[in-house]
């Protein structure tokens, strides 16, 4: 399992309109908001989906890009972004080896049954490529909230200089 401090594995993955995501290509320049969820188009992983994509600028002017991933497929990722109207680039872990490295993939019980699946999880990624939080086991409604104030952490000097400048504008 993964720690606050660890760092990030690095990472090539497909994305639903089938270009590839190099996680080496961020670092060093950005922030990174990587989110694991079971399946496309499941009502706690659409909300979750959506509620990024509804707060991608925020993240943007944070110098951070929102990034999830599944085992789903890129056709399934561009269906479910279509439907959805969702913005975020989704990354399409077909092989399951991403959620491995992330140690998401786990064994679960669904209705007496145990079988391997993704737990929900995210990863705030500061710009070295440093874990600065490590999300395990997430409930969708308000995280995307929690998530937001914590990459706000993660950049004090540019939110101090931007009230700052509100102030000196008032």
């Amino acid at each position: 399992m993964l720690r606050s401090g660890d760092t990030a594995p690095l990472f090539s993955l497909p994305d639903g309109d089938m270009e590839t995501f190099d996680m080496a290509t961020v670092r060093g320049n950005r922030h990174v908001v990587l989110f694991f969820y079971p399946r496309d188009n499941t009502p706690s992983c659409t909300l979750q989906a959506a509620d990024f994509s509804d707060h991608e600028d925020a993240f943007n002017r944070l110098d951070c890009i929102v990034l999830g991933a599944s085992p789903d497929d890129c056709l399934t990722h561009a269906d479910f972004q279509d439907e959805h109207g969702l913005s975020i680039r989704l990354l399409a872990d077909t092989e399951v080896e991403v959620c491995k490295l992330y140690g998401v993939w786990r064994e679960k019980e669904v209705d007496g049954v145990k079988r391997k699946g993704v737990l929900r999880s995210t990863f705030i990624i500061d710009k070295s490529g440093v874990i600065r939080h490590a999300l395990y086991d997430v409930a969708p409604r308000g995280h995307v909230a929690e998530v937001l104030a914590l990459v706000k952490q993660l950049e004090p000097e540019k939110a101090n200089a931007n009230s700052k400048k509100q102030r000196r504008n008032a």
